[in-house]
Parts: structure tokens; C-alpha cells; sequence
């Protein structure tokens, strides 16, 4: 199974979930996090962000982005997308989904960009999945 994971913090900077270079969530170049070819985090294809198979960004599966069990992008446990503590995804210090700051370890995630991840929850009717985060 392929899984890859893109830098999904607010940091605009190099390395950063909101950046645009090579490294960046925003980059759109080959397994950038807003890359539609393999690899990427608009990818269809295994792995990608918008992958719903196994280990991909829109999977509900253990692995998935979408998984609200432990460590996935809609728990609210400890490493979850939807966790406000020390390497959550709603945590705001380093490490952390909101911080906004340069960090050596960003918080990472196999979920597409938050646009097209309000997309998809939206078509699908699946919006019910953000009322965890209060």
C-alpha cells in the first residue's frame, strides 16, 4: 500500500502546508501535496489525496484520511487530523495542523488540500465528519 503524506500546517514558508515550492502542501509539481499526477494530494490514483482505496486521503479505512479511528485525519485522539493536542492536526504549536510558524517536522496528512477536501465532503454529504471539530 501506497501512503504518502503531504506538509498540511498554515506555514506560507519553504517546507510549509500552505507553500507552493518543491516541499510545500501547495506544490503542484511531481508528489506535491496539490499534485494531480501519482503521488500527489489531488492524485486519484493509489495513495493520492483523493484516493478512496486503501491508504488514500478520502479512505474511511484504517490509514485513510477520512479514518476516525486512531491516528487518522477525523480522530480526535492523540496524532488525529481532528486532535487539539501536542501533533494534532487542531493543535497550534509546532508540529501542529494550525501553526503557522516554520517547523523542522510539520504536521503531516494524507488528506487533499482543505479546498478540495470541503469539495468532497460536500458532494458526498459528508459534512457531518467536521462537526468534530466543535
Amino acid at each position: 500500500m501506497l501512503k504518502n503524506t503531504w506538509p498540511r500546517d498554515r506555514h506560507v514558508g519553504p517546507g510549509g502546508g500552505l507553500y507552493t515550492g518543491p516541499g510545500g502542501g501547495l506544490y503542484t509539481g511531481p508528489g506535491g501535496g496539490a499534485s494531480t499526477g501519482p503521488g500527489g494530494g489531488l492524485s486519484t490514483a493509489p495513495g493520492g489525496g483523493l484516493y478512496t482505496g486503501l491508504g488514500g486521503g478520502l479512505s474511511t479505512a484504517p490509514g485513510g484520511g477520512l479514518y476516525t479511528g486512531p491516528g487518522g485525519g477525523m480522530s480526535t485522539g492523540p496524532g488525529g487530523g481532528l486532535y487539539r493536542g501536542l501533533g494534532g492536526g487542531l493543535y497550534t504549536g509546532p508540529g501542529g495542523g494550525l501553526y503557522t510558524g516554520h517547523c523542522e517536522q510539520p504536521y503531516r496528512s494524507n488528506l487533499p488540500p482543505r479546498e478540495a477536501l470541503l469539495e468532497y465532503l460536500a458532494r458526498h454529504r459528508l459534512e457531518h465528519l467536521l462537526l468534530q471539530c466543535g
